[in-house]
């Protein structure tokens, strides 16, 4: 955990703020990479991750930025309503999940809205390789969109490509034509709501990119609790307890009901920090952290949404 002051909170666009992180101890922070995220401890109890948007260079200072959500369960409320210059945080050191391969020849990059932010960082760290690349920035209109003087500056002006809804026809993106003709080595990088994401991924298919060219990040997973789904068992290995897990709630809800200590953050499957050995059993998958390979040897899950497909599951806790 890291202990980090507010050095800066900015307006950035409608119903988005910036926010510059510095050591409270006047320390260098700890490195990143292009994609990294940190956990913002906003209030007890309440974690959120907030993507990176500043230079990887920047050692001193993280930025991150946060939408205010409408429907806020106190993450981006608190961020906005509570969070000043001046004010003091708990933060998690960086992790990624959403690296950026440098090794390719041309990238590029999608933003929908917020997600400009793991893809601002990506472009700082693109300029400064001195890769080939276009960034495809869409919204609803510009003032709705972060970052806009930044990017039209000399440093990024070249590179972006702006596409609002209430600008002219043919400003507007056109996925299949930015997309059309991929080579081999060309990488695609995407974040935004979800639907935006997968318009582009579809996209990106149809016209002949390999998964392996394509990347994404979601901010939102698909809900823990199902309709349909049945209760099962899970069994702690060093202790023996054995706890029955209702068809409306998650293994980690029931855990934390009763003092089992387990890491836990995001709670939807994004960022990996619950992931637990599974010993006996077979997990029903329902996160975005694991990839398919790890998620066929079903000797780990995640808590915190996933389930299971057998009438117990063995854990290594």
């Amino acid at each position: 955990m890291l202990e980090v002051r507010v050095s800066q909170k900015i307006i950035e666009a409608d119903g988005i703020c910036s926010f510059e992180l510095v050591a409270a101890n006047g320390a260098a922070l700890p490195p990143f990479t292009a994609g990294a995220h940190v956990d913002v401890h906003v209030a007890p109890g309440v974690v959120r991750q907030y993507s990176l948007c500043n230079s990887p260079q920047q050692g001193d200072r993280y930025r991150i930025a946060v939408l205010h959500e409408a429907e806020s369960r106190g993450g981006s409320r608190g961020m906005h309503e509570a969070i000043e210059e001046g004010s003091r945080l708990v933060i998690g050191a960086p992790r990624n999940l959403f690296d950026l391969d440098l090794t390719a020849e041309r990238y590029l990059l999608f933003a929908g809205g917020i997600g400009i932010t793991p893809i601002l960082a990506m472009a700082y760290t693109l300029v400064e390789a001195g890769k080939a690349f276009e960034l495809h920035y869409c919204g609803r209109s510009a003032g709705r969109l972060a970052f806009l003087e930044l990017l039209g500056s000399p440093l990024f002006g070249r590179h972006l490509r702006l596409h609002v809804d209430d600008g002219p026809l043919e400003q507007r993106l056109d996925a299949a034509r930015v997309l059309a003709s991929p080579g081999g080595a060309d990488q695609l990088y995407v974040c935004g709501p979800a639907g935006f994401m997968n318009h582009v991924q579809d996209s990106a298919r149809a016209c002949g990119w390999r998964d392996a060219q394509i990347h994404r990040e979601d901010f939102a997973a698909t809900p823990q609790v199902r309709e349909g789904d049945q209760p099962f068992e899970v069994e702690l290995a060093r202790s023996g307890r054995v706890f029955a897990i209702p068809a409306g709630q998650t293994v980690l809800d029931v855990l934390l009901e009763n003092a089992v200590d387990i890491d836990s953050s995001c709670e939807q499957g994004i960022c990996g920090a619950c992931v637990t050995p599974v010993l006996c059993g077979v997990p029903e998958h329902r996160d975005q952290f694991l990839d398919a390979a790890q998620q066929a040897r079903n000797d780990c899950f995640t808590p915190c949404c996933s389930r299971s497909r057998s009438a117990r599951l063995v854990l290594d806790l």
